[in-house]
């Protein structure tokens, strides 16, 4: 019995701290690139950010050759001096290599995600790094 209320705290650990995730995170091969993008909104309500946000899981995160995707809206309680404040949305996206980045800016579902969304955008700031 103390064994298996053991390995019943093994497997919740596990599951809460991404060890047995589902594929989505993957560890970057040498060379990947990190694209990091800022978006200031012209409407930045919490409604049209969540839209954004929404636009960004609905035509972005399948691409090949991703490893990681995340989108979010700015965190509003984290006021320090050193948070940057100048944005609403923020998308964080890691991919296999170069390569598969620039594949993913001609995508189609890259570019309808621009047209769809860009009317509301005020400013965009991109941030590409290679990473390892």
């Amino acid at each position: 019995m103390k064994n298996k209320a053991i390995l019943v705290v093994l497997i919740a650990m596990a599951l809460l701290t991404g060890c047995a995730s589902s594929g989505s995170r993957r560890e970057p091969a040498a060379g990947a690139l990190a694209h990091n993008v800022y978006f200031t909104l012209t409407d930045n309500s919490p409604a049209a950010r969540a839209t954004l946000v929404d636009a960004c899981y609905r035509y972005l995160k399948d691409h090949p050759g991703v490893t990681f995707f995340a989108a979010g809206q700015i965190v509003d309680s984290h006021a320090r001096e050193v948070n940057v404040r100048d944005w609403d949305v923020g998308l964080h996206v890691v991919f296999e290599s170069k390569a598969h980045h620039d594949r993913y800016q001609n995508a189609q579902d890259h570019l309808t995600f621009i047209a769809e969304n860009k009317d509301n955008w005020k400013t965009v700031h991109v941030f590409d790094t290679l990473v390892r």
